[in-house]
Formats: structure tokens, C-alpha cells, sequence
């Protein structure tokens, strides 16, 4: 297997084994628990403070508990200003320990930066990731190629599940010659093998395509074509119709079952033959038995948000536009939850920012009455500015947000 290679890779390969462990220490001036209340790891937890030193204190109580991990890592544009912080000593990372990094062009090693930045949290998550679990990871263009490697090292590449390509935008950036329209989430699981990922509910325009015109006891269906492509000789037959019309596959189908299958279907009541009984038949899908809808790689903005309505929702939560730049839609995390998650398993997001997933936990749990619990993390300074500017997003975004 091809391996990515970048400056201080020997170093960071096994820096997760050297990380000490912290404890993680009470708030109950920050915290929502009545009086009576005790704290504990076992609810909804908001942590600030390094995600690395984070994800160490939560092994000892959350490893291989965690059903479905999101991470919104720095995209590594250029502009975002990340600071690289991790408590390194090889001579090689002297220059690099609490230094911004900046533009490509005033840092040629911010690649490198960022693939050591990721590798040890990387690690650590695997190890709290439950054997059945999914790791989802938010990314874009400047980073896709070194997060794909980097998770098929340690999470090794036949986990790879998907490349989700997320419509962000709603209208092109005229100010671009060719502007982006969307982002990336990597998708891998802990073992493929075990990984079972739920449908998506129907919504409501597609619940509204169901009708029962034949007054069928199982209620409203939908019908669908019963041909399929290609030739198989066992499934090229006749089917005479009720109303003694005669059909054949037309040319490059053949039917989608064997006769005697096809035979038992219109037994059970489950082929349509039009109003008068003479349609070529189709196969009738009840909506009581629909699950849902299997998901595909494509997110358009009209299912799942975008980065517009994103900020919108924390500017009406918070009164503050600038309170955070680049949410995501909680649409967009209540997709992922659905798919990775039953009603009572944890969520755990290390790169928490304007505290969407903790949204996200807690909107679906009012809409099923589940007990979904997230755990997220969040440094107090983002960025050198923040902490001049003495704006912790940690407290005032993300725990702000949840508690409102």
C-alpha cells in the first residue's frame, strides 16, 4: 500500500503513546446540572482545552464506546491561521511549537504541519471508536489527498466507506474564476465488516408519492419498473395481463425475477397492472414497508443545508454574526447522526467550533424522543486572534449555543 511521507512523520507515528493523561475537571459554574445534580462522564459533555490532551483523558472511560465520531478539522487553506501547539521537543518541531500556520507562500512546511497535527489525534480516536463504529471528517481540496492517506495507514484502507461530496454553496462565488461549490466527508469505519449504516427517513414530499389506487388493505404504495437490464435467459418469459394483454422484455432488459417468483408476487398482490389491467406490470412497494431510503455520495443543499442558512442559525441563536465563520448546517450533522447512530449511543466531536453536533444530538432527540449523548471539544482559542482578542469560543460559542 502506498504511504504518505511528510516531515516529522518518525516523530508523531507513536506520539500518542506518549501524551500524558490529564483528568478532566468539573465546571459547574459552565454547567446546565441542577443543584442536586451530579456531574459525571456518562451525559453530554463539553471539554475545552487541548483535543489532544482531551482524547487521552477520555480513554481510560470511553474507549471503544464511541458509536459515531465528526470531526471539522482545519482545512489547511492558507488563510484559517491555526496554531500548531503540540508539545513536541525533537529539534526538528522547535520552529514549528506555537507558531501560526499562515499562507502557503510565508510557510512552505504547513502541509507537513497539519498531517503531524492530525496523525496522534487520528490515532486516538480509533482507539475510542466502538468496533461497529463510523468516523466521519469534514475536509476540502487543500487536504482530501493527505486525510485519505493518512486514515488509510491508521484505520487502514479497506475501512474505507465513502467520499461524500456536500453541496455547500447555493450560487457560484462570481469573485472566482471557477468557484467551489463543495466540501468533502471522508467516511471510515472501524471494521467495515461489522458497519451497518441506517437508512435516511422519507420525506415528506416522497411519503406523498405513495397513493392507493386499487384500495390495497396494506395501504399506499409506489410502483416501479420491473424490467432490468442485460439479458438472463430464465427471466425472458411472457406475461399475459388480466386483461389478456400480452408483454416481453423490451430489447436489452429482461424481467427482474424468474417466472415462478414474478408468479408468487402477483399471487401476493404485489404486481400493478394499471387501472384497466392491461399496463405492463410493475412492482408495487408498500409505504409501511419502506425503512427509508438507502443514502448515496451526493448531499445537494436543498436535503442538507448549506453554509449560508449554517451562520444564519448561529446568528439567531447567539445575536452575533462574526460569533463563529465557517458552521455547518445542523441539517447536515442531523444527516450523519441518522445514518451512524441508533437512539441511545454516543457521538463524539474533537474539533467541536460553534458546537453544531451537540445541535444536531439534541434536535433529533426531540424529534424521536431518543438519548443520544455527544461529547465535543473545543480549545478556547482557535487562533492567535482569538486569544488577543480574549474570545473563547469554547465557552462563549459552543457551550453558549447548546445552553440557549
Amino acid at each position: 500500500m502506498p504511504v504518505l511521507q511528510f516531515k516529522g512523520k518518525t516523530a508523531v507515528e507513536c506520539y500518542h503513546y506518549t501524551v500524558p493523561h490529564h483528568t478532566i475537571e468539573f465546571d459547574r459554574k459552565l454547567s446546565v446540572l441542577g443543584k442536586d445534580q451530579k456531574p459525571g462522564l456518562d451525559g453530554n459533555l463539553i471539554i475545552e482545552g487541548d483535543n489532544l490532551l482531551a482524547l487521552k483523558a477520555l480513554l481510560p472511560t470511553h474507549a471503544g464506546r464511541i458509536k459515531c465520531i465528526y470531526i471539522d478539522p482545519p482545512y489547511n487553506t492558507g488563510n484559517e491561521g491555526w496554531v500548531y501547539n503540540d508539545n513536541l521537543t525533537q529539534p526538528q518541531f522547535k520552529e514549528w511549537i506555537g507558531q501560526t500556520v499562515g499562507k502557503e507562500g510565508e510557510d512552505a512546511c504547513r502541509h507537513d504541519k497539519w498531517c503531524c497535527m492530525m496523525y496522534p489525534r487520528l490515532e486516538l480516536l480509533k482507539e475510542l471508536l466502538r468496533d461497529d463504529g463510523a468516523i466521519f471528517v469534514s475536509i476540502d481540496d487543500n487536504e482530501v489527498p493527505h486525510l485519505r492517506m493518512l486514515m488509510d495507514e491508521i484505520l487502514g484502507e479497506e475501512n474505507f466507506i465513502a467520499n461524500v461530496v456536500w453541496q455547500k454553496r447555493t450560487s457560484p462565488d462570481m469573485r472566482l474564476a471557477l468557484s467551489d461549490a463543495h466540501e468533502y466527508i471522508v467516511v471510515y469505519a472501524k471494521d467495515a465488516r461489522r458497519l451497518s449504516l441506517n437508512k435516511i427517513p422519507k420525506s415528506a414530499e416522497q411519503i406523498a408519492q405513495f397513493k392507493n389506487p386499487d384500495s390495497d388493505p396494506r395501504g399506499p404504495w409506489v410502483s416501479s419498473d420491473y424490467t432490468a437490464q442485460g439479458f438472463r435467459p430464465n427471466q425472458m418469459y411472457k406475461i399475459t395481463t388480466p386483461g389478456g394483454s400480452v408483454y416481453e422484455p423490451p430489447p436489452g432488459t429482461c424481467w427482474k425475477n424468474v417466472e415462478s417468483v414474478f408468479l408468487q408476487l402477483v399471487r401476493d398482490g404485489r404486481i400493478w397492472f394499471g387501472k384497466d389491467g392491461n399496463a405492463m406490470p410493475r412492482r408495487k412497494t408498500f409505504l409501511s414497508e419502506s425503512e427509508g431510503n438507502s443514502p448515496w455520495t451526493w448531499w445537494d443543499n436543498e436535503e442538507v443545508g448549506h453554509t449560508q442558512e449554517a451562520k444564519k442559525e448561529i446568528s439567531e441563536i447567539l445575536r452575533d454574526g462574526e460569533a463563529f465563520p465557517t458552521p455547518k448546517p445542523v441539517r447536515l450533522l442531523e444527516r450523519i447522526l441518522m445514518l451512524a447512530m441508533n437512539k441511545d449511543e454516543i457521538v463524539l466531536d474533537s474539533f467541536a467550533g460553534s458546537g453544531t453536533t451537540g445541535h444536531a444530538t439534541l434536535s433529533l432527540n426531540r424529534q424521536d424522543s431518543g438519548t443520544r449523548k455527544f461529547i465535543l471539544i473545543q480549545m478556547p482559542y482557535d487562533t492567535k486572534e482569538d486569544k488577543a482578542t480574549k474570545h473563547n469560543i469554547a465557552s462563549e460559542v459552543t457551550g453558549e449555543r447548546l445552553r440557549r
